[in-house]
């Protein structure tokens, strides 16, 4: 029975660790995504603002945030209470392999391992909202506050025990908790940082701002498709039997037909509404089905799992639409993506879960939605009284790239400084 119990260990800690490193591969997408979409006066701060924002995920999550987040007894439901630094005596397997009641059945360090690049993904949705125009180091002190205290604070109410995994609240991987989260701190950002210079006239046109590299977006989106069979796969959290296994395989299935469904139905809206396929359209339509499909990807059977994705892709393209008419400036359409299409996942989910609850959905929904603004609106408030958040004129104008880097990512073709020789 021991040498059983010790091989299922094994290999739920190996799939966990495998898992959290696809998700990992994600921030290599988002940070493609990203270099691909803004101006190549801006690639090389893009690119810094993802490496960093991923470093210091893992930092304060290690020092505060994983122990809020799943602080095992919690002061109550709404407050976990701030625990000890995470240590390697958090990492025994003694309970399990003795059969104890409640025992973890994978290393308690992989659970830390996949657990915290679902930190750096939620932070890597507010980058490219803010992008061409933040400050890089206000940006960075947000992700310190986001990523150690905002973000582990509502996953505790979810994933963590609290009050909104008791009133039932269903969000398998994180539509909610993941995405929403995002969008809501890169919404409060957007908000009080202002549109980019020239996005719109006064006379209320919309000027279109071409992104610099699509074969770039599109790797990055393609990155993102597969790292989000970790994301998705790994949070069934075990596969070590019949059951377990067939759960993954059918969670690794509605992940890809919804990102599917996604890039048809964004295609064809685009094609109806402008005339064009519009690839930008078709990537977020990708990423709004995995998104969609994120909060219940276990329930559905594969054809709904496919539609649950399309309505994402139709929502993705008729929100980016909407975002502009309002002059919410968002170069990289994170808030539409990763938000509106966050809020349809967790609306679907009782749609083939009837475990699941409408209000219970819409109550999580809410909560996540209006912590997150609330504190990062706070947050970046005390950092732009303090040190600002907008650069300058002339930098905007320049490129950040120069003004926060020192640097360019493609110094033959933008700035044509030096002769070359």
């Amino acid at each position: 029975m021991e040498a059983v119990l010790e091989l299922s260990y094994a290999l739920d800690t190996f799939y966990f660790l495998v898992s959290g490193a696809l998700v990992m591969w994600m921030a290599a997408g988002f940070a493609m995504l990203e270099a691909g979409l803004v101006r190549a006066k801006n690639t090389a701060e893009i690119l810094t603002k993802n490496v960093a924002l991923f470093a210091i995920a893992c930092v304060m999550y290690m020092l505060i945030g994983y122990g809020i987040m799943y602080p095992g007894d919690g002061v109550n439901s709404w407050w976990p209470g701030i625990n000890g630094i995470l240590g390697s005596d958090d990492n025994s397997a003694a309970a399990v392999l003795a059969g104890g009641d409640g025992a973890p059945y994978y290393s308690t360090l992989s659970d830390f391992f996949f657990q915290v690049v679902f930190v750096a993904t939620a932070m890597s949705i507010v980058s490219g909202a803010v992008a061409e125009r933040m400050k890089l180091w206000s940006f960075l002190i947000f992700a310190v506050f986001m990523t150690g205290f905002i973000y582990p604070m509502q996953g505790y109410w979810k994933w963590g025990g609290g009050f909104l995994d008791q009133l039932g609240f269903s969000d398998f991987a994180g539509s909610g908790v993941v995405h929403l989260c995002g969008a809501s701190a890169a919404l409060a950002g957007v908000l009080l940082l202002g549109a980019r210079k020239g996005k719109y006239g006064k006379d209320g046109s919309i000027n279109a701002i071409p992104g610099a590299n699509l074969p770039l977006a599109t790797l990055g989106t393609f990155i993102l498709w597969l790292g989000w069979f970790g994301f998705n796969g790994g949070s069934e959290l075990k596969i070590s039997n019949v059951e377990e296994a067939n759960a993954v395989a059918l969670v690794f299935v509605n992940t890809n037909m919804a990102a599917a469904g996604g890039v048809v139905a964004a295609l064809i809206t685009s094609r109806i509404m402008f005339g064009k396929a519009d690839l930008t359209m078709a990537l977020n339509g990708a990423l709004a089905g995995l998104v969609a499909i994120t909060a219940e990807p276990l329930a559905p059977t594969p054809l709904w799992g496919t539609i649950v994705g399309a309505i994402g892709g139709v929502l993705v393209v008729l929100s980016i639409v909407t975002m502009d008419k309002l002059k919410v400036d968002d170069p990289v359409g994170a808030i539409s993506v990763h938000g509106v299409i966050g809020m349809w996942g967790l609306i679907a989910v009782p749609l083939s879960n009837q475990e699941a609850s409408f209000s219970a959905q819409l109550i999580g929904l809410g909560t996540i939605l209006a912590w997150t603004f609330v504190t990062s609106f706070v947050v970046w408030l005390v950092i732009k009284a303090i040190m600002g958040v907008r650069v300058s004129e002339e930098e905007e104008y320049e490129g950040v790239d120069i003004g926060e880097c020192g640097l360019e990512a493609y110094p033959e073709f933008t700035g044509n400084r030096g002769s070359g020789m």
